[in-house]
């Protein structure tokens, strides 16, 4: 069983997050070039094959900042970490510094299933690094004192366990129907709007509550 130390505060690890989140964005971009000395008609065909990159980069910019949205305000729960929540944050860079790789996949290769279930499970994987993360922290309030999610750390774990499910179920899925599986993604829009609105219901009641006691 994992015996839980407290080991400093969560400066660190947050500035350590922001470094690699900052780093892996800008990987993204790496691959955008056009050659020198191009006619008119070669530079369009260049300009246009650069659009699956593109799609691609916004995907990632778009998935990589609400990741780095969630770890700083998971982080905002934190007064101290231990081995654990040090261990998970590792595990969620490592795979958050992975991105631009299954990102160069589905620009170039995104007609084979396997670049579109390899995107999906790296960002399954991120997300279930930070559902563990705000798991460890429900359980262990003396790493974060008397602070937590206005809404609860139910309705807030259910919003980043929808991201999870979905992508996992990507996987499979992809390998099945092909590149038409990242419509599923879509699923999410409709599906986290509903979990905002229970959320910001929940955090009206929280802000209304201790006015009526």
């Amino acid at each position: 069983m994992w015996k839980s130390t407290p080991a400093g505060g969560p400066e660190r690890v947050v500035a350590l997050a922001d470094g690699v989140f900052a780093i892996a964005i800008t990987l993204l971009v790496l691959d955008f070039s056009v050659p020198r000395g191009l006619d008119s008609a070669a530079y369009r065909a260049e300009l246009r094959d650069l659009a699956p990159n593109l799609g691609a980069y916004v995907l990632s910019l778009l998935v990589l900042g609400l990741f780095w949205r969630d770890h700083r305000r998971i982080f905002g729960f934190v007064e101290r970490v231990d081995g654990q929540v040090i261990s998970l944050s590792l595990a969620g860079l490592g795979v958050a510094a992975l991105v631009p790789f299954p990102t160069k996949l589905i620009s170039e290769y995104g007609q084979e299933p396997v670049s579109v279930a390899v995107y999906a499970a790296a960002v399954a994987a991120l997300g279930a690094s930070h559902l563990a993360l705000l798991a460890v922290l429900a359980n262990r309030p003396w790493l974060r004192g008397d602070t937590a999610p206005e809404e609860g750390f139910l309705l807030y774990g259910a919003d980043i366990a929808a991201s999870v499910v979905v992508f996992t179920l990507s996987v499979p899925l992809a390998l099945v129907i092909g590149p038409a599986a990242m419509w599923s993604w879509l699923v999410l829009v409709p599906v986290k709007t509903l979990l905002g609105r229970w959320a910001m219901r929940a955090r009206r009641r929280a802000v209304t509550r201790p006015a009526r006691d």
